[in-house]
């Protein structure tokens, strides 16, 4: 029988005190919606009145239509010394209007008698008026167990005692959280365990973070344990190293311990869901993430792409269609055949690896690495070296020429770049203007081609990246540039190497524009 599940998203919360993240309101409206769509059962919102854009956020978040996630409001237990009924925060957490409330108590007693500066007995009391006066007005309450584990270590009776406060006041899940990421796998199984024997796994949830690596192993292990909510934060997003990641810790849940949730179903929007919140974050995707990142189940080697092409399974631990990832060949100098082969497949050319041909191609592709090529970002680049190779690549320009001037004006610094080309035996001869040399040399190529191939006004330069080759050589080092373009329906890269800086920077800014050209 496979255990039921549910998932707390706190990526709006917990995954924005991370540093570099930061949503705006719509953005946050935009989050909930999707989580809701990929069907997760909790979204946290954030702190309600703690700052003018979460103020707006819980008004807005009330007009939502949510399918099945519940919307729920952060905050924490009544203050010392006052009353549930009596207290600011308290009442602007219901102000909030969510369906849920979850709060943060205190469970180990340095925090009590530090931190809070209050008697054993008042925290308790704080503990569970918190929760039954949230639970009478009608709300679900969901109690994070701050700094569990560390209290269960120094005091194990009163840990307990916390989340027994909390049931008693009504509290629906107790979740035992990790807050300084320092507790090693078995322990926190064994705590886990033990909490939940007291109090029965229907009412246990875990929350990670990963100080030491662990996030993700540790929710795991919770659940193995007999928990049965976990917490944890899109991308891992989170404060200092941050949350446990729910994009792995998902899958490893469903295709791996055979658990089941409300969003199993929706597993293969999986990477999908990741790049969406990379892109509200304005964050590159990590391409090392396991299950959606563009590398987990990229094949370099010529013996692992060729028994990964012959059974899947040899070389990949899941179907990558089942997080909606795929699997991608890799060209290097490490490659074989049928690794070539298997790459043009992929990008839709027609090679044979017994073509006569392959064995020049090899060779080639073998001496650019050694000159500094790489391909494995260069898609583009890779098409025209076999479309060369095979006597395919077609000449839509021949390059006569090209300069580029760079002068400082004043303040301003400014770039001319110059190009003559021969277009279809025309002679074009063109200059541009721009801040930097290479959007100088990008523009002079568009203003030459674009009459001509209307198609360019399409394209946009995305992404420019510079790495500097045996460097023991100073100023006199090889450079590899690598550009990212796309005209809005797909993305291609292209590279080029060279002792100068803006010769590299042309080959790569060339090839993109020819590869676009031989789209059609």
């Amino acid at each position: 029988m496979s255990t039921a599940v549910r998932i707390y998203d706190t990526t709006l919360r917990d995954g924005t005190q991370g540093e570099g993240i930061s949503f705006s309101v719509t953005d946050k409206l935009l989050i909930a919606e999707k989580l809701d769509h990929f069907g997760v059962d909790y979204i946290e919102g954030g702190f309600p009145g703690s700052n003018p854009r979460d103020i707006t956020f819980f008004q807005e978040a009330q007009r939502l239509r949510l399918k099945h996630a519940r919307l729920a409001a952060f905050g924490a237990t009544r203050r010392a010394g006052t009353t549930a009924a009596e207290d600011a925060q308290l009442r602007t957490l219901l102000d909030s209007g969510m369906p849920v409330v979850t709060i943060v108590g205190k469970t180990w007693t340095l925090h009590v008698t530090e931190i809070l500066r209050t008697t054993l007995e008042e925290n308790l009391a704080m503990i569970e008026d918190s929760a039954r006066h949230l639970v009478a007005e009608g709300r679900e309450v969901i109690y994070d167990a701050e700094h569990f584990f560390d209290g269960y270590k120094a005091d194990t009776d009163y840990a307990l005692r916390t989340l027994a406060a909390a049931r008693r006041g009504g509290a629906s899940n107790l979740t035992l959280c990790d807050t300084n990421g320092g507790t090693l796998v078995d322990e926190f199984k064994a705590i886990v365990a033990r909490t939940v024997s007291e109090f029965g796994g229907e009412k246990i949830g875990v929350h990670c973070h990963n100080d030491s690596g662990l996030g993700v192993a540790l929710s795991l292990g919770g659940i193995a344990a007999g928990a049965t909510l976990v917490q944890g934060t899109m991308n891992g997003y989170g404060e200092r190293v941050g949350n446990a990641n729910l994009t792995t810790i998902l899958p490893n849940l469903f295709l791996k311990m055979g658990c089941v949730a409300h969003c199993s179903p929706n597993l293969g929007q999986l990477r999908t869901l990741s790049l969406f919140f990379d892109e509200l974050a304005n964050l590159r995707p990590d391409p090392k993430a396991p299950f959606i990142g563009q590398s987990a189940f990229a094949h370099k080697g010529g013996l692992h792409a060729n028994a990964a092409q012959k059974v899947a399974r040899s070389y990949e631990h899941i179907d990558p269609a089942l997080v909606g990832n795929r699997t991608r060949v890799l060209v290097s100098d490490m490659a074989g055949r049928s690794s070539l082969a298997l790459k043009a497949k992929e990008l839709g050319l027609d090679l044979d690896e017994k073509t006569p041909e392959m064995k020049g191609l090899i060779e080639e592709l073998k001496e650019r690495e050694f000159r500094g090529y790489e391909y494995e970002a260069a898609d583009a680049s890779f098409m025209l070296l076999v479309a060369k190779s095979l006597g395919r690549r077609r000449t839509f320009f021949e390059v006569e020429n090209y300069r580029v001037i760079i002068e400082r004006h004043g303040g301003e610094l400014w770039a001319e770049a110059t190009v003559k080309l021969n277009v279809n035996g025309e002679w074009m001869h063109t200059v541009a203007e721009e801040t930097g040399p290479i959007g100088a040399l990008d523009k002079a190529l568009r203003l030459a081609l674009e009459k001509i191939y209307p198609q360019l006004r399409d394209m946009k330069l995305r992404d420019y990246k510079v790495r500097i080759l045996e460097g023991n050589r100073g100023a006199g080092s090889r450079t590899r540039v690598l550009i990212e373009s796309g005209d809005g329906e797909r993305i291609w890269g292209t590279v080029g190497v060279s002792d100068n800086i803006i010769d590299a920077s042309w080959e790569a800014l060339r090839e993109s524009v020819e590869f676009k050209l031989s789209l059609g």
